[in-house]
């Protein structure tokens, strides 16, 4: 299959998401209930039949999990000491640190990285997918708040309490659970979750290409172009260095880590910002710049890899 052809069919749904929103029918309030329905009832059916039906002695793999979190880490850590650096003094410094470190190294799995993945290595890789990205966001969030230091006990429990009680998280460990316990699951309700889980990875795009409408480069952007060049190239060469070179993976399963690497800023990097009110203006920049240009740097990665 060619890059193209893995390429498009994502690139026309967000962008049909975009059209719709910034030039068409749809408004602000439409996409919140086009988002609710995706990302607390599509996507969690999605994700949970899958980790549930996932061959998880094949999926889980220390040296693939540390292919990817080994750099991950060490990109937050990197970039948060520079930016400490070189960033004027003030209180809010480390905030801002911690905040532009997890622009620089937190990944849109689910919304890019997943159909991509199913689009150019099939979907027999979803329960390697789900297996490295099941810790990616508690990992990185946790990081930026304990390195922030802003947060108080009762700030930190409601973060780790929305982190537990994330649909995304429960429905993995739930298909996590149940499969490791062999738990089986009436065919009616396996056939009912299926059809729930079609328009999931539609719908994601649909709604990440609609909320770009709604966030702006900011006069920061130069910043947000330094996330973006570290988030989309420098980390995934990173990832392709350890996995290749240190662990030996090659094949569909380095791909499948570089390209998840790859993938632009989540969103939800943009919600911890405003939680920690710091970085607001650069991380939604970086949200918006990281994803256009992941369409040429994805285009680059499959070239390379696949």
């Amino acid at each position: 299959m060619s890059t193209i052809s893995i390429i498009f069919p994502l690139l026309f749904m967000a962008s049909l998401g975009y059209l719709l929103t910034a030039k068409g029918p749809f408004t602000k309030e439409h996409i919140a209930g086009i988002s609710l329905f995706t990302f607390y009832i599509c996507i969690p059916a999605f994700l949970f039949i899958n980790m549930y039906q996932a061959d998880l002695e094949s999926s889980f793999d220390i040296f693939s999990l540390s292919s990817f979190y080994l750099p991950v880490i060490a990109t937050f850590g990197l970039s948060a000491g520079l930016y400490y650096c070189f960033s004027p003094k003030g209180a809010p410094r480390k905030a801002k640190s911690a905040v532009y470190a997890l622009g620089c190294s937190y990944s849109n799995t689910i919304l890019v990285g997943l159909p991509i993945i199913v689009g150019a290595l099939g979907e027999q890789m979803m329960g390697k997918v789900f297996a490295v990205i099941t810790f990616h966001s508690a990992l990185l969030f946790s990081l930026t708040f304990i390195l922030s230091a802003k947060q108080s006990h009762a700030g930190a429990w409601k973060f780790s309490k929305g982190i537990i009680l994330n649909p995304i998280v429960l429905s993995i460990s739930a298909g996590l659970i149940l499969n490791l316990l062999q738990v089986p699951i009436e065919n009616n309700l396996v056939n009912g979750l299926s059809l729930l889980s079609e328009p999931a990875l539609a719908c994601a795009l649909f709604v990440l290409g609609a909320n770009l409408s709604f966030y702006k480069i900011a006069k920061d952007w130069h910043l947000a172009l330094i996330a973006s060049v570290i988030k989309l190239l420098v980390l995934p060469l990173c990832v392709y260095g350890i996995g290749r070179f240190v662990f030996s993976i090659e094949g569909d399963s380095l791909a499948l880590l570089v390209l998840l690497s790859a993938s632009p800023l989540g969103v939800n990097a943009y919600l911890v910002a405003m939680q920690l009110q710091a970085q607001q203006a650069v991380i939604a920049s970086t949200v918006v710049m990281s994803t256009v240009l992941s369409v040429f740097t994805m285009s680059l990665w499959l070239s390379l890899l696949v």
